[in-house]
């Protein structure tokens, strides 16, 4: 389906690919995974555009479709929700217009024997088999099922997409990309901007997906439930290894452990080798001997062995002023984005040495208490800082505020004091920033790499109290680790948003839980607050709360039994006229299907001019057609959600 055949790269001076080949089969699950920088995202760019390789092949089957989710988007502003998804459908569009344009100009004509007119029917017959083929008449339906099962509420779907977040227009483009049904699905971390709820369904929506994926991901649990196949960039080099991502690490540990012995043995060679040339080189009857063993050692690969260990930290954070005991105190906090409540009448307190885990599913409040915390966003209520608190805030979108003409060495240099200036390149160092990395412009640098490089000028300012809104966004597990053991170190306040959960472990003191527009406070890092929840992840805590909050409503009174009898009538109302729809549907597909092939055929001239009004009547009968699906399609959705509520 697809093959990679001898691509080499070199970006920035430094040789990213080298003579790399695999090939890409259908149903392949494929986790794309390396350091920062490695070139997991370049590749697929490389594979999307089939260009920006210095030397090499990217060769593809015969018109195969590549779908791309890149971590950057650009939308034209006006757009609802709805009308941009639709963008994933042009083709269903625009045989729409040809064909619309075909029948009146059908309607028009009265050569019904000439040889024009007879090739006007067979091209609209043509379109018409076409949009049945790719979903033309049922396609609003697909848009719908996506966007609600990625988060979007029936409410949101015209809505101008310049009124949501990043984050959810990320969604969006995700949602375009699923939609247009791609031959190979290109993903670049596409669940940094997702939920709970939504992870699973796009877990889901990808293991009965018939094409191939490639994804780069940092989520352990999410390739290990998506991917079938891993492949490693590391040196240069690609590894193939036919497993899903936790037996990849097993498989790479074998690897690393055989390449270490053929270095040990291979140093030990070099080493003799060495000796030879040294004490025979200037004996003369010996020197050609000498020169055969240089040029040996010339000729030899070296054996490299891969780096997939953590580096130790040794950092020590700038000194600050110490805090009162308490940091925030917070009266009657509350948070409304128009008519949506997000929090409510919060009193909450953040006391010296806490150390908090903010969790739960978006939109419950998470970001927006920490954007009231930093003044970002206004509120109701009160919010009293501490005495001698210093806060330092690292957003979702920090990285993205980094001046890109400045060197990485520059960027820590204009932020450290006098003491940590001549330390800067042992502080980058900390953050996998070693040789020739700290003269890179921030420009070529990855989306990983900004966002280590953004942590790193966060952490070296003097602070007291830390908040970092999903500080794991863009960060590969080695990054996460040297992020996770700087933190440790770390002696004042902390509050992490966060899902991930390996991350986590070991950093807090306290979970604090969002739910319904109050928060509950859990005592103990996040293995505590799941072992009280009697749960293994973070996914299961999620979904088990909505599952218990179901289970959990029973009926109190007459009132409550009434209602739900109202439901369950509701539902069986609902079921009817979708039964009737359906009966309709299929009698007005059945005339239209009739009604082409009278047109289709030469010679049924004579009907045409016996039924004078068999135009308007097939017209009509696809308008209606149109109407009736669109009905169908409503109540389809209602009785979703109302089954959802049962």
């Amino acid at each position: 389906m697809l093959a990679i055949q001898d691509v080499s790269v070199q970006f920035g001076g430094r040789v990213l690919f080298s003579d790399m080949n695999f090939m890409v089969n259908k149903g392949d699950r494929i986790g794309l995974v390396g350091k920062n920088g490695a070139g997991k995202s370049t590749l697929l760019k490389i594979i999307h555009s089939n260009s920006g390789f210095d030397s090499g092949s990217v060769n593809f089957q015969k018109e195969m479709k590549v779908g791309y989710l890149s971590q950057d988007i650009d939308f034209v502003k006006g757009n609802t929700v709805i009308e941009e998804t639709e963008k994933a459908f042009e083709r269903i569009k625009h045989l729409q217009s040809e064909l619309n344009s075909l029948q009146k100009e059908l309607i028009k004509r009265t050569d019904y024997e000439s040889e024009s007119y007879l090739e006007l029917i067979n091209t609209s017959s043509e379109y018409e088999h076409e949009l049945n083929l790719i979903g033309g008449y049922t396609f609003h339906s697909h848009i719908e099922k996506v966007l609600y099962g990625l988060g979007f509420k029936s409410e949101d779907l015209n809505k101008l997409t310049d009124t949501f977040s990043g984050g959810w227009r990320m969604r969006i483009e995700l949602a375009k990309v699923l939609l247009s049904n791609p031959d190979v699905l290109l993903l670049d971390e596409p669940t940094n901007h997702l939920d709970i709820e939504s992870i699973i369904w796009l877990e889901n929506f990808l293991k009965s997906y018939s094409g191939a994926v490639i994804l780069v991901s940092h989520d352990r649990t999410f390739l290990d439930q998506v991917t079938n196949r891993t492949i490693e960039i590391a040196n240069s080099m690609v590894y193939d290894y036919k497993a899903s991502y936790t037996k990849f690490l097993d498989l790479r540990k074998e690897r690393v452990e055989q390449q270490i012995a053929i270095k040990k043995n291979q140093d030990k060679e070099i080493k003799q080798t060495e000796y030879l040339i040294d004490k025979f080189r200037y004996k003369a009857s010996k020197a050609a001997f000498a020169q055969s063993l240089i040029k040996k050692l010339d000729k030899m690969e070296r054996v490299e062995v891969d780096a997939v260990g953590t580096k130790k930290m040794h950092f020590s954070f700038p000194e600050s002023k110490k805090p009162g005991k308490i940091i925030v105190e917070i009266q009657q906090l509350s948070k409304s984005y128009g008519d949506k409540k997000v929090i409510q009448n919060l009193d909450f307190q953040i006391d010296r040495g806490d150390r908090l885990a903010f969790v739960g599913q978006n939109g419950q409040g998470k970001t927006t208490l920490v954007k009231c915390l930093t003044d970002i966003e206004s509120y109701q209520g009160l919010i009293k800082p501490g005495h001698n608190v210093d806060m330092s805030y690292f957003a979702q979108d920090q990285a993205e505020s980094l001046d890109s003409q400045k060197r990485v060495i520059d960027i820590i240099e204009d932020i450290a004091d006098d003491e940590l200036r001549p330390r800067s390149r042992d502080m980058l160092g900390s953050f996998l920033f070693s040789g020739d990395d700290v003269e890179k412009k921030v420009a070529v640098l990855s989306g990983g790499e900004r966002s280590r490089l953004a942590l790193c000028k966060m952490l070296l300012q003097s602070s007291n109290f830390l908040i970092l809104d999903e500080p794991t966004n863009h960060l590969d597990m080695v990054s996460k680790e040297v992020l996770k053991n700087a933190l440790k170190l770390y002696k004042g306040t902390v509050i992490i948003v966060s899902h991930d959960r390996d991350f986590l472990i070991g950093l807090t003191n306290k979970v604090v839980e969002f739910r319904d527009g109050q928060i509950k406070t859990h005592f103990g890092d996040i293995n505590d607050y799941l072992m009280y929840r009697n749960t293994l992840s973070m996914r299961e805590v999620e979904i088990r709360s909505k599952s218990n909050e179901k289970a959990n409503k029973t009926p109190k009174d007459r009132s409550d039994r009434k209602d739900k009898k109202c439901h369950e009538k509701e539902i069986k109302k609902i079921s009817k006229k979708i039964s009737k729809i359906e009966r309709i549907i299929e009698k007005l597909e059945g005339f239209i299907k009739q009604c082409n092939q009278d047109l289709q055929n030469p010679n049924s001239a004579d009907i045409f001019i016996s039924n004078s009004d068999f135009f308007d009547k097939y017209e009509k009968s696809k308008d209606e057609l149109e109407k009736q699906l669109s009905e169908w399609e409503s109540l389809q959705s209602k009785m979703e959600g109302m089954l959802k509520q049962t």
